[in-house]
């Protein structure tokens, strides 16, 4: 059936139109709420931009989330552990037009000498490949591309030659811990806090004179040092005003189902007073189980992201409830402690 030209495209303008309209409401209903401001130096939670670039994609999305880890798991973007995500996962979204970069890892090959070793890496930087693949730069080494003949035998893995010309010292950077900070305010709630002032680490380079022996590095001297890049000190901001509506310790009442959990607090140095508050976060955390595991790579009972940074306070760390707890009293401290870190729940339900 032939039809006539102008009907044709009012029936092609009509079907553009819903197809229009079945997008539109599909992405204002699925849209990720993932954000937080700055406003006059404090945090608060708030609806805000943040813009993800994961590769060559681009995601705009608004958030009252806390951090860039809760961001990514809101908008259902998995990180694996060898991915670079920047800023780190547990940055505190401080401003505006937040920015985050996911720089997915992929395979390389380093070879130096007749050694080649293999390596998942983030980097396309050949200095970074290499030291990702375990493989010591010393001044004076250059890297080459290599690019192979036959792409069906080396595929897509990017190759780098190290050649070694004789350097004697090796130049690196460390990063400079940013201290911690606990300032009053009269003006706010007793047991309430607020991070006022975004820690960020700092920056050193160090030399090193290399001695080595038939060609293998068997110690290294310090000969000079110097800061790039000073630390910034997080502050951390705790009400000192006593209201008779700001509750200051949770409800002491503890469970026969918690009184396990309650247990491995107190192993891990929480005290009676902080108890029913630590037992609050714990079990909106995780339900105090150890293997609690989130997509987004948040791991055992603080949900700490990623699991392994709780090896700091025991090698432990994956199965041992006292050992996950007494990294989370760590956490806490951030917010003055349990009572803080319950009260800054209570108004964000994330802390």
């Amino acid at each position: 059936m032939n039809l006539p030209k102008n009907h044709i495209t009012s029936i092609f303008t009509g079907f553009a139109l819903v197809v229009a309209s079945v997008f539109l409401f599909s992405f204002s209903t699925t849209t990720p709420n993932t954000f937080a401001e700055e406003e006059g130096g404090a945090i608060y939670s708030d609806d805000h931009h943040v813009m993800i670039f994961d590769n060559s994609e681009k995601l705009s999305v608004k958030t009252d989330a806390g951090t860039v880890a809760e961001v990514l798991e809101r908008a259902g973007i998995s990180i694996s552990e060898v991915d670079k995500v920047e800023p780190s996962p547990d940055t505190t979204i401080n401003s505006d037009n937040f920015y985050i970069n996911i720089y997915r890892a992929h395979p390389a090959v380093v070879t130096v000498g007749t050694t080649s070793k293999y390596v998942m890496t983030a980097s396309y930087d050949p200095a970074t490949v290499a030291s990702d693949a375990g493989i010591d730069i010393y001044d004076g080494d250059t890297i080459d591309t290599v690019v192979g003949d036959n792409f069906l035998e080396a595929g897509s893995t990017a190759t780098y030659k190290v050649n070694r010309n004789g350097g004697r010292t090796i130049t690196v950077e460390e990063a400079i811990p940013f201290d911690e900070e606990l300032a009053s305010d009269p003006e706010m709630n007793a047991g309430e806090s607020k991070v006022t002032q975004v820690g960020e680490d700092g920056v050193k380079v160090l030399q090193y004179k290399v001695n080595f022996i038939d060609g293998v590095e068997v110690s290294r001297e310090l000969i000079s040092e110097s800061v790039t890049k000073e630390p910034v000190k997080r502050i951390t901001t705790q009400g000192t005003k006593n209201t008779s509506n700001t509750p200051t310790t949770t409800n002491t009442a503890i469970s026969p189902e918690q009184a396990e959990c309650a247990n491995w607090a107190r192993q891990a140095g929480v005290s009676e007073s902080d108890l029913s508050a630590a037992l609050f976060l714990i079990y909106h955390e995780s339900g105090c189980r150890t293997d609690a595991a989130n997509p987004s790579g948040a791991y055992g009972i603080p949900q700490a992201l990623p699991g392994s940074k709780m090896a700091s306070a025991g090698a432990d760390w994956q199965t041992n409830p006292v050992t996950q707890i007494r990294w989370m009293a760590g956490y806490v401290s951030r917010y003055g402690g349990w009572q803080g870190a319950y009260s800054f729940w209570l108004s964000h339900h994330w802390y």
